[in-house]
Parts: C-alpha cells; sequence; structure tokens
C-alpha cells in the first residue's frame, strides 16, 4: 500500500470553523479548496450592479464573503498574510466534483445531522475511493452521519474535531465511526501532531467527546457552585485563572469570548445525550444563565455578557461586571485571597495546588470543592470515553489551554488526599482508583529515563505514554541530565554531544545571571561536547533583558558598570556567533529584546510557528544594546548586493526597530529580517522543536563545523543615510507623530545603522557598529524621559520586560 500524502484538502462549509480549518492547512503548504451553498437571492448591492443569481460572484458570494471576514479577523487564522493563495473557492452546485482531486475531504457544515447526510450523500458521488472523509462535528454521533454510504466511504470516514480557533487551540479529537479502518485513525493521529502541531486524541464515540465532556463538566460545576458559595464574578476568575494555570480569561471571561449561546448549546446536548451520567443534573443550564440568554449577554459578540464595556463622558471606558444576584451591571471589584497570597512566592504551578487546598478561607473552600468534584468525575469517564486517562489531561491541556490536566493535578496534591476530597462531597471515587492503590501505585504518572508513563487500568501498571519519541520534556530530564545550575539557568545533556541552555529567570528575562550562564554552557560545550542549543519549554523563550537591573544603574549613574553589563550582553551575543561549536536558538512564544538579539546571533533558528519575534527596545526609550542594532545594520548591508536602492533597504531595517515591529508568527519575521530564508527553519508542533534543533545542531557539527571569521565587510551608508534618517525624524516631529524624545532615540539609532557621520559609503566591523551600538544605548539610558518610562513600566508591575 503507498503511503499517504495530503496536498490538497477540500474544506465543505465556510463559517468560522471552516474558514479557520482552510487557513490552518494553507497555514501548513497544503492547497485548500472551500466550498458553501449558492445563495438563494441577491442583495441589495448586487440588485444594483444589475447581477443575476447565474453570475459567479454572486453563487461565490457567500463562500468569499465568509473567507475574507475570517482573514481579517482577529487574532490572525493565517500565519501570513500570502499564505490565503493557497485557498480557492467555490460553491457546492458548480464545483462539487472538484473534490474528487482532493486527499481529505472535511465536513464542517450546520451541526443537523440530516443536512450532513446530504451533504456526504452527495460527497460520496464525487469523491475518489481512498479519500479521507471526516466531519468537524462537536457532538452529533460519528456512526449516524455513515449510515448508507458506500463501503470504501465508511472505511475512510471518521469525526476530526478541531477546536476554535483552529490556529491556535492544539487539541484534535479523532472520532472513529463503526467501520473506520486502523489505518486511517493512525494516519489522521500521526498528521494531527507532526503536520498540523496539534495534540491528537483518540476518543470514543460519546456525547461532547473528551474534551467539551470535562470541560463543560467544570464550567456547569462552576456555574452552580458560585450561588451555593456566593461568589461574585471577579472572585471565580481570580480563583480560575494563572494561579492554578489557566488562561489569564480565567472562566466568565473566556465565557464572554467563546460565547455563551455556544457553551449551553453544548452544555444542552450533554444533558440530552448522557441521562445515565452520574452528574447529570450539573448539565442542566442555572436560572441565572437562562436569564441572560433571555437577554442576548452572550458576551463579546452582543457587546455584554458577564463582563460589560461603557464609554464615559470624558472619552475613557470601564468594564462593568455583572451581580449574580440582582442581574445589574455595576463597577468590577477588585477580588482577594489570603490562601492565594500564600502561594505568590512558588512560581511551579503544580507547587502550589496542595498550598491551595489547605487555605482556610472561602478560596481553599472552593479549591477542595472544585477539585474534589472534578476528580470524581474524570475517574467515572474511564472507560466510557477513553480507556487511557493520559487522553484527558491531554484534551484540557490542548483545548482549553490549562497547564496541567484533572490527573496530574490530583497526583499533585496526592491520590490519596485527592479520594478524601472526593468524600468530603459525598462521593466516590470510580472503583479502579482504590484498586490502584491496592496494587501498590500511588500516582497516575511517573517519569522514567526521561519518558512519562501514565497508569493502565486494565493492566494495573505503569505504560509508557505513546507518540514521546519525538519530543524532549525538559522536565523529565533536568534531574538526571543537568551539568550546571545558576540561579538564571539549567544547562543539560540532551544526549549525543548536545547541550542545551534552559532560562529558569523570572519570565525568562535576561539579566547577568543568563548571560554567565550562557557563556559557561559554550565552555562546556567547546571543551566536552558538539554543539550547544538555547531552548525552553516554558510558555515565552524570553521577554526580553532585566530593564530593572538597567533601571538602578542609570539611576545612580553607575555608567561604568552599566557599560560592562551592556558589553558583557554584546560579548555574549557574537560568542553564540563566533564560538568553536554550533549554536542553534529555538524561540517561540514573545521573543523579545534580548531574547530577540539571541535569535539574530544563532548560526540556526528553529522557530516555533506560534513565535512573536521582535526589537522592542524602543518602548523603554533605548536602542537594541546586546547586539541588535548591529545585527540588524549588518543584515541591511547584506542585501545592498542584490539591487541598488540601498538606502531604501536600510530604512526597512531601521524601521523594523523603530517601530519596535513584533512578528505575529515566526514566518511574518522572515519579512522583518529576524529570521533568514534558507538558513532558519519554522517548526509547526512546538512539542517538536526541542528535538529538532538538538538535531540541526548534530547535523552541523556531523558536517564539520568551523568557527566563523568575525565580519569586517559591512557596509554603511555614512552621512548620506544619516542625513536621510534626520530630515525624516524631524518631519515626524513636525507633523506631530513622535515626541522630541523620540527623535532623540531615533536619531540615536541612525548614528548606528548608518555607521556614524561617514563622509562616503565604507566597509566597517562588527566591533565597529557594535562599539557606537553601546555608546548610543549608554547615552539614551541616562535621559530623564527614559528613566522615567522604566520607572513607570516596574511601577506597572512589568520590571522584566523590554
Amino acid at each position: 500500500m503507498s503511503k499517504r500524502r495530503i496536498n490538497k484538502v477540500a474544506v465543505i462549509g465556510s463559517g468560522i470553523m471552516g474558514s479557520g480549518i482552510a487557513c490552518h492547512f494553507a497555514n501548513i503548504g497544503v492547497e485548500v479548496l472551500l466550498l458553501d451553498i449558492v445563495p438563494r437571492e441577491l442583495n441589495d448591492d448586487e440588485k444594483k450592479k444589475g447581477l443575476t443569481l447565474e453570475d459567479k460572484v454572486v453563487r461565490n458570494r457567500i463562500v468569499d464573503g465568509d473567507l475574507q471576514k475570517a482573514i481579517k479577523s482577529n487574532p490572525a487564522p493565517l500565519y501570513h498574510k500570502d499564505f490565503a493563495k493557497r485557498i480557492s473557492t467555490g460553491n457546492l452546485e458548480d464545483d462539487i466534483s472538484k473534490v474528487k482531486t482532493a486527499d481529505w475531504i472535511i465536513e464542517v457544515v450546520v451541526e443537523r445531522l440530516d443536512i450532513k447526510k446530504q451533504v456526504f450523500e452527495n460527497l460520496d458521488k464525487h469523491r475518489t475511493p481512498g479519500t479521507l472523509i471526516t466531519s468537524n462535528t462537536s457532538g452529533i454521533p460519528i456512526k449516524f452521519m455513515s449510515e448508507g454510504r458506500s463501503e470504501d466511504f465508511q472505511k475512510h470516514f471518521c469525526g476530526t474535531h478541531f477546536f476554535n480557533p483552529p490556529r491556535y487551540l492544539k487539541l484534535f479529537e479523532i472520532i472513529p465511526g463503526p467501520k473506520t479502518s486502523n489505518e486511517v485513525l493512525d494516519f489522521l493521529n500521526g498528521y494531527g501532531e507532526k503536520f498540523l502541531g496539534k495534540t491528537s486524541v483518540v476518543a470514543k464515540d460519546t456525547p461532547a467527546f473528551i474534551g467539551n465532556r470535562i470541560g463543560i463538566f467544570g464550567i456547569q460545576s462552576l456555574f452552580h457552585q458560585v450561588k451555593e458559595m456566593g461568589l461574585t464574578v471577579e472572585e471565580v476568575d481570580k480563583l480560575t485563572g494563572p494561579v492554578i494555570g489557566r488562561p489569564k480569561s480565567a472562566t466568565f471571561r473566556t465565557v464572554d469570548v467563546v460565547g455563551l449561546d455556544t457553551l449551553v448549546h453544548v452544555a444542552k446536548g450533554i444533558y440530552d445525550n448522557v441521562p445515565e451520567d452520574e452528574e447529570h443534573g450539573i448539565f442542566q443550564i442555572p436560572g441565572f444563565i437562562d436569564t441572560m440568554m433571555e437577554k442576548k449577554w452572550l458576551g463579546s459578540k452582543s457587546g455584554q455578557g458577564f463582563y460589560k464595556k461603557v464609554a464615559n463622558e470624558d472619552g475613557s471606558s470601564d468594564i462593568l461586571t455583572l451581580d449574580l444576584n440582582s442581574m445589574d451591571y455595576r463597577k468590577s471589584k477588585k477580588a482577594s485571597f489570603g490562601t492565594l497570597e500564600k502561594t505568590k512566592s512558588v512560581d511551579k504551578v503544580t507547587d502550589r495546588f496542595p498550598i491551595l487546598i489547605a487555605g482556610d478561607d472561602k478560596a481553599g473552600e472552593f479549591y477542595r470543592k472544585n477539585f474534589g468534584a472534578m476528580f470524581a468525575y474524570v475517574s467515572k469517564r474511564i472507560p466510557e470515553i477513553t480507556d487511557e486517562l493520559y487522553k484527558i489531561d491531554d484534551a484540557m491541556k490542548a483545548g482549553f489551554g490549562w497547564d496541567n490536566g484533572p490527573f496530574e493535578i490530583w497526583d499533585a496534591v496526592g491520590v490519596k488526599k485527592g479520594i478524601e476530597l472526593i468524600k468530603e462531597l459525598g462521593k466516590e471515587p470510580a472503583a479502579w482508583v482504590n484498586e490502584m492503590l491496592e496494587a501498590g501505585v500511588d500516582s497516575f504518572y511517573t517519569i522514567k529515563e526521561g519518558n512519562t508513563y501514565y497508569y493502565d487500568i486494565p493492566q494495573k501498571k505503569h505504560l509508557k505514554v505513546p507518540g514521546q519519541d519525538a519530543f524532549i520534556i525538559l522536565d523529565n530530564i533536568r534531574k538526571t541530565s543537568e551539568v550546571f545550575r545558576n540561579s538564571g539557568v539549567v544547562v543539560e545533556d540532551l544526549g549525543d554531544g548536545i547541550l542545551n541552555v534552559e532560562f529558569i529567570s523570572k519570565m525568562n528575562a535576561v539579566g547577568g545571571d543568563v548571560l554567565a550562564g550562557i557563556n559557561k554552557a559554550i565552555d562546556l560545550a567547546e571543551k566536552d561536547f558538539d554543539g550547544l542549543v538555547i531552548a525552553n519549554n516554558g510558555k515565552n523563550f524570553s521577554v526580553g533583558a532585566n530593564i530593572g537591573m538597567i533601571f538602578m544603574m542609570a539611576v545612580e549613574q553607575e555608567y561604568d558598570e552599566l557599560n560592562a553589563a551592556v558589553k558583557y550582553f554584546q560579548d555574549t551575543s557574537m560568542r553564540l556567533r563566533y564560538s568553536s561549536i554550533p549554536v542553534v536558538v529555538a524561540p517561540h512564544g514573545m521573543t523579545l529584546g534580548g531574547g530577540c538579539e539571541f535569535t539574530l546571533h544563532a548560526d540556526r533558528v528553529v522557530a516555533a510557528a506560534e513565535s512573536y519575534i521582535g526589537l522592542v527596545e524602543f518602548g523603554v526609550g533605548v536602542i537594541p544594546g546586546g547586539g541588535g542594532s548591529k545585527e540588524m545594520a549588518m543584515r541591511a548591508s547584506d542585501t545592498f548586493m542584490k539591487d541598488d536602492v540601498e538606502l531604501n533597504r536600510l530604512q526597512q531595517y531601521f524601521l523594523t526597530i523603530a517601530m519596535a515591529k513584533v512578528s505575529t508568527s515566526a514566518y511574518e519575521a522572515y519579512d522583518t529580517g529576524i529570521l533568514l530564508k534558507g538558513k532558519d527553519i519554522v517548526i509547526v508542533n512546538e512539542a517538536r522543536q526541542l528535538a529538532a534543533a538538538k538535531a540541526v545542531a548534530r547535523f552541523m557539527a556531523d558536517q564539520g563545523y568551523t568557527k566563523p571569521i568575525p565580519r569586517t565587510d559591512v557596509k554603511v551608508l555614512g552621512k548620506q543615510a544619516l542625513g536621510m534618517f534626520l530630515v525624516g525624524t524631524d518631519q515626524m516631529v513636525a507633523g506631530n507623530y513622535i515626541s522630541e524624545h523620540d527623535k532623540k532615540i531615533a536619531n540615536k539609532l541612525a548614528y548606528v545603522m548608518a555607521g556614524g557621520d561617514l563622509s562616503e559609503g565604507s566597509l566597517v566591523s562588527e566591533q565597529y557598529l557594535l562599539d557606537l551600538e553601546r555608546e548610543a544605548f549608554l547615552s539614551l539610558a541616562g535621559e530623564r524621559k527614559t528613566l522615567e518610562r522604566l520607572q513607570h513600566m516596574i511601577q506597572k508591575g512589568k520590571p522584566l520586560r523590554n
């Protein structure tokens, strides 16, 4: 049997989900055909133009309109605007025959079984045998959809449930039908993870599958609990946000974003279809939610939900909060709990859980009830919705943005303690949990040789979680692979002659300890290893340099110390490029300021697609001082040989810094010149990134890596470029686009990138530009306006981000 390849996908249905799915396949380079129905009547604009129902622009109006709306939406569904060219559109009457060229057909039409069955009947006439055909249903039983279809159709049919928005939420549920072949399931499982960048979870064909069954239970449980405990909306969002490793939007803000009607629809579907569920009543909609539905307080889509933004007469705005007792909006109240204060110094989320459930205030009571109910519920969903407990955790982490799944949280508080919480609620865990303890197993997970093992219920022992071979999880190897540590980094031996530098500072900010750690890692690698990777498994690669440290030196006018600190940063960046071993940097998430400068100086970059990279120092009142200004001048110089518009090229790189541009994906970072085509690569699945970076470092070493020679051939344009920049900043001030202080920063940057006020274009060294950069940085760091900006950021609680 030939290996299955996906070169073209047909998406049937162009609504929010259909267009989002189409965009994400375009993101990964797949050709997409997007189809929807033909309009039955002309709109007013079409009538004015004299169009008819037979005109193609009319017949494709729905699909074209939906796709354009999706492309313009925020957050963007595409990694790069040019990727939209990979999507062609059509309608289900004129273009249905084109699905015969698709390798995979995905149905994303309205959630009605009768309509889906009609669509499948039509598709079955046109699809090529062997083509994958799946439904993105969020709850309709898969077994009903393929009834009456051909044998080949049923063999290649299953559910593939993407979460919205498809680019950003990582859960990809695969739900087999009665006759789905194992080959299809195995292929989709691997394709989702490797190509789409998802966490693939094969689920059973039960109502709401895994993610929504558990997630909606959690939200509905909170809805009932909030009134019982007398909690406010703000208090619940404080308790269910980042403190327990959940998104900042927590519970009620998340519902406002998703839409209350969407949540109610799924909850009612579960309520109607699982009458035997022991928590059936939890899925019944509480009275205050019914009231909100009647008043159409659905959240962001209707302008108000649990929160409401109102404009004031002076042009400012306030966020009001819904009082769940009076059902009136009121000014927001700050929520605070003594129990949460005890966790402020605890960085690791799993270490907070024992503290939270031990609280003697309302917060402690909330967590005991909330976790106890969740532990009992998930234990009893096995084997109903899945046979393996890790799939429930994977679904909640990938679909709802939890740092830890329910069984991981249970492990964190202790299995026996979790059972106590369950029994305090008058409930019991599933029998298998007690049997596990009786068998001498006291945790759901364990780590062996860097791999995660989960408790398998039928075999009553821990088994290796499948699919880990492509991943390197630093939490799993740190204890056994650590070769150096200080307060800013851990250096780990990844095996095969490659070291890794992992930042462990707050928000992975770059300070003296991180710089010392990188230099130590290079020392170790040059002596006893073959290559170095700089990567971590945190939410962000690095938010930049520790501006608190810069602020203190500048306030105290310790300019010798500040000069030494900046030079140490520059030297460290240069050492990344000019060491005797290959250095690969693996950015992901926010990669700002100093984190971006490390990326710029790597021999190779292996970037996660979801990387937001930029030199943002202008916002603080300085220029990039860790080699970033020098590097952008050099990269501009490298383009001069390719065309004659040298000033225009230099201006583009200048504006990347001056406008503090941050790419909204790694692909956009190619446009800003931060990533280089043909040299740096992008990985869609962030979980694979570290292993890929290690492989690149190993490959470079195996090919015979030679330490590069420092550059002395950087072309700078001197007074010609400097004059252009100075005229431009004068005009910006005159037009009230920038302040005098902004002009001063821009002029300092211009001086660096022009190579100073040289009388003519010249070739200079990197060190020449670094000296100019450092001098400019130091002069700006002492400016009163810069110090005011720094102080303002620190007062706002952002001392580590430049």
